[in-house]
């Protein structure tokens, strides 16, 4: 009889390169202040590229031996994460579960309210307050008007692993959503606190279509706990000779 509460593994996939992100890098390179898309970020697809990044991850886990293959698949129901998880779910093929992807709304991008589609000239332009309210404060806390902080993000993820732990132990569980949600995950599976998830932020983006996954240990503690194994893992992309991107995502405030 067994105490694990655990599933044996998380899989969390930031979703592949999306349109957002392309138009993200050219409004900053020009120094513009709105990204130009005309989607509601929850419309926002993937691009030819995210396409390709998404095949070639599910490519790699279809080489995955059968006990090693995802038997659960959550995604965010953003169009472009759950374009990402059908593509790999296609490159697994139907031989193997899971058949179906779960969409949970605790998995959505970080809502940036008043900010939406704003580039960091855009913030300091039309909204020079927050802008500076948000220097002072720090991404980590800070809630512009009608959006969210990480600390919110958080919250919501500490009810999707109540989930988990609830209806998924000894499963193994693919999670495909965004990179705010990346981290935040990590923040809470890793036991960290604000100062070091942000150093990792500031380190560098999550890759789109990265791996960073975690296997359940049961020699940690009483009952055994999660064990990082890779983090922004990008080999089954550099494997499939597909480009690597990592732009942000296209709403939002910049790194502090």
């Amino acid at each position: 009889m067994t105490n694990q509460k655990w599933p044996d593994q998380i899989w969390l996939v930031r979703h592949g390169q999306s349109s957002g992100n392309v138009a993200r890098e050219v409004a900053e390179a020009g120094g513009f202040a709105i990204i130009d898309i005309a989607e509601r970020d929850i419309d926002v697809p993937l691009s030819e590229l995210g396409e390709q990044q998404a095949a070639a991850l599910g490519h790699w886990f279809n080489n995955l031996a059968p006990e090693h293959k995802p038997t659960v698949v959550l995604s965010s129901p953003y169009l472009r994460a759950r374009h990402t998880a059908q593509l790999i779910l296609q490159g697994i093929g139907d031989r193997h579960p899971p058949h179906t992807i779960i969409n949970d709304e605790r998995l959505r991008e970080k809502e940036f309210g008043i900010l939406d589609r704003l580039t960091q000239f855009g913030i300091a332009k039309h909204h020079p307050e927050l802008y500076e309210q948000r220097q002072h404060v720090g991404k980590f806390y800070f809630r512009p008007p009608g959006g969210e902080s990480w600390c919110d993000v958080i919250l919501r993820l500490r009810n999707v692993i109540d989930t988990i732990t609830r209806e998924y132990p000894g499963e193994r569980v693919l999670i495909v959503a965004h990179q705010v949600i990346v981290h935040c995950f990590r923040y809470l599976l890793e036991h960290m606190d604000e100062k070091k998830i942000l150093g990792i932020d500031r380190a560098s983006d999550v890759p789109n279509c990265s791996v960073t996954s975690y296997r359940f240990n049961p020699n940690i503690g009483k009952f055994g706990q999660l064990e990082l194994r890779a983090a922004n893992f990008v080999a089954p992309l550099l494997e499939a000779g597909t480009t690597i991107t990592d732009a942000p995502d296209k709403t939002g405030a910049p790194k502090p």
